[in-house]
């Protein structure tokens, strides 16, 4: 349908009036003569459409001023934003660049999105809405965009778009035929000639800022990139740490997910005690990235694993001269972690000269580097966490009580993994599908009899064991199963090896033939006849064989 008076200005029907154009499809092209100048500035005095735009005005000029006079991009889209949001009743808005080198679009400001929505807002030169009109230079709307089938929803901020109302304005940012960015705008648009009109504004908008966009690209190429780059790592590491990602179910765990929803909203200094290999580090992760200072950095270090010489200049840094080799200064881990978290593992096996500088950071948030003697006050968080037993260390005096008593504000006791049940299946098969998929293997299943060990073992080296253990097996794998005779001789039954020493033939042999039997008897629900003809063998062979693993036919009904 094509109007030449679409907006309602019957004492004006020059060109310039004429701002509607033919719909084709459920998006279109604006007409390439999409200019400022084509949208001359009385027209926005009319408010026949239910909303006036009289009051973009001293924005647009503000904001032209402010472009000429500073090229400031920071300051200009700040003032770009607040014009769409506040004047044009926009839900969201977003200001792309598009960086040639890499070929990727991203959001480098925004308002009615979240970091994660953010960080996902990466998309490829003629990818979905953005995409094609980067690659066209060519303006487009979408009045619905549940009928838009190239609409990706790529930051997945809309929720159920065959549900949304929402329209969807992209305008690009040029300087001559370089097309350098986009400019995109969301809201729910009853009148046509509106969604037009505005569409003609973020025209202009997009003109105003081309200048500041172009110079801040070729300033600020390689920074913007890693900006992107860096919000996009944050989301993904975000999504991959957060709790409800932490494999198992089992009680003592959901214990510990209760305990890690509530500390992430507040600061306060966590301690995590439990075994060697349970996944401290992992909940530490879960902690800072569930929590508001999850925008900052996460510094983990373990203090067991430098001499106390080394250790105190990289945790709090170094003045220049400060000693032989200290050619510059250099901050610490603790000025590095500002504004995040940092975790320290194995502080147990910190000296009583180290606890000693340590307590007054947990204190007072405050050091200074070594040969220097300002105060440096950072605004941290701190995770500490040990498989050592503070307590007795504290009795015996090698643990300073007042650290001690600093550190367990809110301790954390991760279960071993003895101690959660069916969790081990869980991990297992977790664990199986990243191998097979990192080694390329088609290994799908864990057999019955090697279930079975896995939960009978006592796993002194808790999820890090069994994690090895895993990959081992899935090494040795042949017919897309782990077996029992995969699994390593410390996990071997005693039914199955008592026989034989440990990793002999015949070892081996009698637990293939334990798994085959039990492989069988759960096949037929406990029927040794037909049991007995899926293996070959006579029903008094079988019953022998049986005997031998003290195998009950009434535990497989």
């Amino acid at each position: 349908m094509t109007t030449d008076n679409p907006a309602g200005f019957s004492h004006d029907p020059s060109p310039r009036s004429r701002i509607m154009h033919e719909h084709r499809g459920s998006h279109r092209p604006l007409l390439p003569g999409l200019t400022p100048m084509a949208f001359a500035p009385p027209q926005l005095c009319e408010c026949d459409f239910g909303e006036c735009r009289t009051q973009l005005l001293p924005l647009l000029y503000e904001m032209s001023r402010l472009v000429t006079e500073a090229g400031d991009l920071p300051t200009t889209l700040q003032i770009l934003l607040q014009l769409m949001k506040r004047h044009m009743k926009l839900v969201r808005g977003a200001v792309t660049l598009y960086d040639t080198d890499s070929g990727q679009i991203f959001i480098h400001e925004s308002f009615g999105l979240t970091e994660d929505e953010v960080a996902r807002g990466v998309y490829l030169l003629g990818e979905g809405i953005t995409g094609r009109v980067v690659e066209s230079g060519q303006a487009m709307i979408i009045p619905r965009i549940k009928d838009e089938p190239n609409f990706l929803n790529r930051t997945d901020s809309r929720g159920d778009i065959a549900n949304t109302l929402l329209s969807f304005l992209c305008v690009p940012i040029q300087r001559g035929k370089k097309v350098l960015g986009t400019i995109s705008a969301e809201r729910v648009y009853e009148n046509q000639q509106l969604l037009d009109l505005d569409a003609r504004v973020l025209a202009i908008l997009a003109a105003t800022t081309a200048q500041a966009v172009e110079l801040y690209l070729l300033e600020n190429l390689q920074k913007v990139a890693l900006q992107a780059e860096n919000r996009r790592l944050r989301g993904a590491l975000k999504e991959k740490f957060k709790p409800s990602n932490i494999i198992g179910n089992s009680k003592p765990m959901q214990e510990v997910y209760g305990l890690i929803e509530k500390v992430t909203r507040s600061k306060t200094t966590v301690l995590i005690l439990g075994e060697s290999g349970v996944g401290k580090e992992l909940v530490a992760s879960a902690i800072h990235y569930s929590s508001p200072n999850a925008g900052g950095p996460f510094i983990k270090f373990n203090c067991a694993a430098l001499p106390e010489s080394v250790i105190e200049s990289e945790l709090f840094g170094h003045e220049r001269g400060s000693f032989t080799g200290a050619t510059a200064l250099r901050k610490g881990r603790f000025e590095d972690a500002g504004g995040g978290t940092i975790f320290l593992d194995e502080i147990g096996e910190l000296t009583l000269a180290m606890q000693a500088k340590l307590l007054r950071v947990l204190q007072e948030r405050t050091f200074e580097r070594v040969g220097g003697n300002t105060p440096i006050h950072v605004d941290i968080r701190i995770l500490a966490a040990t498989n050592r037993d503070l307590a007795d260390m504290v009795a015996n005096g090698t643990f300073r009580e007042d650290l001690y008593y600093r550190l367990h504000v809110f301790p954390i006791t991760i279960p071993p993994l003895r101690d959660r049940g069916n969790d081990i299946i869980a991990l297992a098969d977790h664990f199986l599908t990243k191998f097979s998929q990192e080694m390329g293997v088609e290994v799908k299943r864990i057999s019955t009899p090697a279930i079975n060990m896995l939960l009978c073992y006592h796993w002194p080296g808790n999820v890090r064991e069994l994690e090895n253990v895993i990959e081992r097996a899935i090494i040795l794998a042949e017919d897309g199963a782990v077996h029992a005779f995969n699994l390593p001789p410390s996990l071997q039954t005693p039914v199955v090896s008592e026989s034989a020493p440990t990793g002999s033939l015949d070892a081996r042999l009698n637990a293939i033939e334990y798994e085959m039997i039990v492989d069988a008897l759960k096949a037929t629900n406990g029927n040794t006849t037909d049991a007995a003809v899926q293996l070959g063998l006579t029903r008094r062979v079988l019953g022998l064989r049986m005997a031998k693993y003290d195998l009950d036919r009434k535990l497989f009904r």
